[in-house]
């Protein structure tokens, strides 16, 4: 329903664009705040309590949101729906983490991320349908839904944070303990989370900046939505079989590939005249998407000690909810101040200065491969060395 929010808002319940914006905004402030606090309850409470918890969190959060109609209260709740829906993700990244093999995470990731986009292309078309007849009915069925999973979750899955060695213990080879601290301090991995930052505040172009774009253009929302439909129908269509292409590929030229795809995909845009080049462009930087997100997902895992990998996984995805929260903001002032095209110029340049980033943070961190054929010790001793 988080995507009808604006339409919800302003045609169902009257309020104005700013005030919707505002909603938007608080939702996604909620998941910045979360992202932390969730990788901090991943490594100390475990995996599937803290995807208990944020999963019953939304299902209760999303179903008061349906019948909320003060604006105050309306701001408050949506923020503790962002809270809440954002909070599982640490630790199912973090669960991946622990019970895939190092060699298949990449496929693991891929998975994950093309059963998210399957998801929500249906969740989309479902909840456009439901909304044409009752919003409410749409709050209340994304409660269901979510509360069933938190039920599957405690009833059918295990586990599977690893044991944490004794506080203190000065067994050879033990990691050190990992606070937020340690996390803040990882100098290699918070460039990684600066570069995720540039990378999705790219990405999130495709629902922000885009569809201004194209209304200025004169084009439609059915237009808008003709042409983003291309983002989810190829993701579903290609992302395995491309992971299959890529998986044992060098991260390092995959990120810098990606990065390279993104940016300049989009800058590709300010020469779209038409809705055909419009989907043409989409395709270029939904390429990107595949590729990008289950390496760079991989390579956060790689930087991450075993049992700080909630804490990381926390940093890491709040790189991509505090552009969700920059994107909007950046997207308006430009395209107000100077024009869609220059816009697309610095999604161009943003991506080229990631390709760069990457180039120079992966050096010397080796292939996969290499750490697969070294044994699980080795991967351990980078993860900490990083």
């Amino acid at each position: 329903m988080v995507t009808f929010m604006t339409l919800y808002l302003t045609h169902e319940r009257g309020y104005s664009a700013s005030y919707a914006g505002l909603v938007v905004s608080l939702h996604g402030l909620g998941g910045v705040v979360s992202s932390l606090g969730a990788g901090v309850l991943t490594d100390r409470l475990g995996r599937r309590p803290t995807m208990m918890i944020a999963q019953t969190a939304t299902a209760f959060s999303v179903a008061l949101l349906g019948f909320m109609t003060d604006p105050a209260a309306i701001v408050a709740v949506a923020f503790l729906v962002g809270m809440a829906s954002n909070a599982s993700r640490p630790a199912v990244q973090a669960m991946m983490a622990d019970i895939v093999k190092p060699e298949d995470r990449m496929r693991a990731f891929s998975l994950n991320y093309w059963a998210i986009n399957l998801g929500f292309a249906v969740s989309s078309a479902g909840a456009g349908f439901i909304a044409q007849h009752s919003y409410l009915a749409g709050f209340l069925g994304e409660a269901a839904l979510t509360l069933t999973c938190a039920v599957l979750v405690f009833l059918k899955l295990p586990e599977s944070r690893p044991d944490a060695p004794l506080k203190g213990s000065r067994e050879r080879g033990a990691e050190p303990e990992v606070g937020l601290g340690t996390v803040f301090r990882d100098g290699r991995f918070m460039g990684v989370v600066g570069l995720s930052f540039l990378i999705s505040l790219i990405f999130q172009q495709g629902y922000v900046g885009l569809p201004v774009a194209m209304g200025a253009d004169g084009f439609s929302s059915a237009d808008f939505g003709l042409a983003i439909a291309v983002n989810g129908v190829l993701i579903v269509a290609v992302q395995i079989p491309v992971t299959r292409a890529i998986e044992h590929r060098d991260p390092r030229r995959l990120l810098i590939v990606s990065s390279l795809l993104a940016g300049y995909g989009f800058g590709l845009t300010a020469f779209a005249g038409s809705v055909a080049v419009y989907a043409l462009t989409i395709c270029v930087w939904t390429l990107a998407e595949i590729v990008n997100s289950p390496t760079q997902t991989g390579l956060v895992v790689r930087l991450s000690p075993v049992h700080g990998r909630g804490r990381y996984q926390g940093v890491y995805t709040m790189s991509w909810s505090v552009a969700a929260l920059v994107a909007p903001l950046m997207s308006g002032f430009v395209v107000d101040h100077f024009g869609a095209d220059w816009l697309w110029g610095a999604c161009a340049v943003l991506g080229s200065v990631a390709a760069g980033g990457y180039w120079l943070l992966m050096r010397g961190l080796g292939n996969e491969a290499d750490v697969v054929a070294g044994g699980g010790v080795r991967e351990r001793r980078e993860n900490v060395a990083a």
